[in-house]
């Protein structure tokens, strides 16, 4: 994997061994070592945001790693202030790469007087002078049309697909479960990768972060079920859902998620479930509960995102990475052979 010689990677504070494992990937040379290029992204006192780049960018194709977890708003204006930086040192090119896009939960009015923030997120990342976006499963699909700028949007799907492969082999067979019906597409994709069942939690939700009842629609019975999703936050779902298919004779149940925001009781919630196993990718920073959690697995996605940037740069396909055929040499290079 070659970069383009007039490539430039920054790392912001939210996810920076992410940044640098894409930059050791993909070869970025800067300073004398593989990595980010140098940068001091630091807070004054009243945790106002400054920035310095300490590298050359005039006329380079710029690529700044910030996913806008936790603390979501700081890490915003931090990949806010830092495009600015560089817009105003005559980059060529800014591409925010935000393997998690904050605030994509908030993509529609859910009744009156409420706010559309991902269209607001949106409007500022725009107007901050960034030229492309790249990000992962993003929650809503139609979040890339509040963009007037090319948005590429990667999927976890086939590095789970591999995975799930590489990992698990129950004679049984194995069932792909949507934990809500909204989820059913996600669900019905991983389940043609893998030439699996498809089975859906019906949950009824009276109001947010409650949930009044769930009913299984399909069979699980002796199977080994995968519950994938794109974001898991609190858990509580999450482990309802698994609860449920074990009571209807489930095997082992696992889950595949995108996104793991696991705040509050998250990791205990997990940590003392009937799941087998959660696998989660590192577009969030794993904090050290996570990392200890006995049933956490995290998988990188940083051969995805690095190979999706020499693309970016090369202005060549990046929808050649959909497909587990095209990631399973990066996956093997990474992990071993799948």
């Amino acid at each position: 994997m070659r970069p383009s010689d007039e490539m430039k990677i920054i790392a912001g504070n939210a996810n920076a061994p992410l940044a640098e494992a894409i930059a050791r990937r993909i070869g970025v040379h800067q300073g004398g070592q593989f990595g980010p290029t140098s940068a001091r992204v630091e807070r004054f006192n009243d945790s106002e945001v400054w920035v310095e780049i300490h590298d050359n960018v005039r006329g380079e194709d710029v690529f700044i790693v910030q996913p806008t977890s936790k603390p979501a708003n700081d890490n915003l204006m931090e990949l806010l202030i830092i495009t600015d930086a560089l817009r105003r040192s005559s980059a060529k090119r800014i591409t925010a790469v935000m393997p998690y896009f904050g605030y994509a939960r908030q993509d529609r009015r859910t009744s009156a007087r409420t706010p559309i923030s991902s269209k607001l997120v949106a409007n500022m990342i725009e107007a901050a002078g960034i030229d492309r976006v790249l990000t992962l499963d993003l929650h809503a699909g139609q979040i890339q049309g509040f963009f007037d700028i090319p948005v590429d949007n990667l999927y976890a799907a086939p590095l789970f697909a591999l995975d799930i492969k590489h990992r698990l082999k129950p004679e049984a067979g194995i069932t792909v479960v949507s934990p809500d019906v909204g989820g059913v597409v996600r669900a019905r994709d991983l389940a043609k990768r893998i030439d699996a069942g498809l089975a859906i939690v019906d949950k009824n939700r009276p109001r947010a972060g409650v949930i009044d009842e769930m009913v299984l629609i399909g069979n699980v019975e002796g199977k080994a079920c995968i519950i994938v999703d794109d974001i898991c936050d609190t858990a509580g779902t999450l482990c309802k859902a698994a609860k449920l298919l074990k009571d209807e004779g489930a095997a082992e149940v696992h889950a595949y998620i995108s996104h793991g925001v696991l705040s509050g009781p998250a990791v205990e919630r997990i940590s003392s479930s009937v799941m087998s196993s959660l696998v989660i990718t590192d577009s969030i920073a794993p904090t050290e509960a996570v990392r200890a959690a006995p049933n956490i697995r995290v998988v990188s996605v940083a051969p995805l995102f690095a190979q999706a940037i020499v693309n970016v740069s090369k202005d060549t396909s990046v929808s050649s990475l959909f497909s587990e055929h095209s990631l399973a040499p990066l996956y093997e290079a990474h992990y071993g052979t799948a």
